[in-house]
């Protein structure tokens, strides 16, 4: 469900949002839905960044180079100990923590890029077996 909001921006903030949104294939509304979703996270949870790549636009740290549910994959990896996963990932506990506290209102969306990997990672370790068999005969 969805709320209509309407908003006034400066001519300007207008013109760099239509430029922004012509750039990246973007509706302007929706790129102006995206930052606003963003910066309410941002403010929310200030160690996380938001970042494109292959799987579309995903939480990351910021200061690290690593995305969220990376960090949770790894966590959980570490019996759920946050500790062991950021002595691991040789990160600062506050970062890991940050991690797990935006986990915990994202939830879904994280556990979606962790299966989404897992899949990638299943079907890539499929096609390089596939290729190693051929090899073989």
């Amino acid at each position: 469900m969805s709320d209509h909001f309407t908003l006034r921006f400066q001519t300007s903030t207008t013109e760099r949002l239509e430029r922004r949104a012509k750039a990246t294939g973007a509706k302007p509304r929706t790129l102006a839905v995206r930052y606003v979703e963003e910066g309410i996270r941002r403010d929310d949870h200030p160690l996380i960044r938001f970042a494109d790549g292959p799987s579309g636009r995903r939480a990351a740290l910021s200061g690290a180079p690593l995305d969220v549910w990376e960090v949770i994959a790894t966590v959980r990896d570490n019996d759920n100990d946050p500790a062991q996963a950021a002595a691991y990932l040789q990160l600062s506990p506050a970062l890991v923590e940050a991690a797990v506290a935006y986990y915990g209102e994202f939830a879904e969306e994280i556990d979606s890029e962790i299966e989404l990997n897992l899949e990638e990672s299943e079907r890539a370790y499929a096609a390089w077996k596939a290729g190693r068999e051929a090899l073989a005969r």
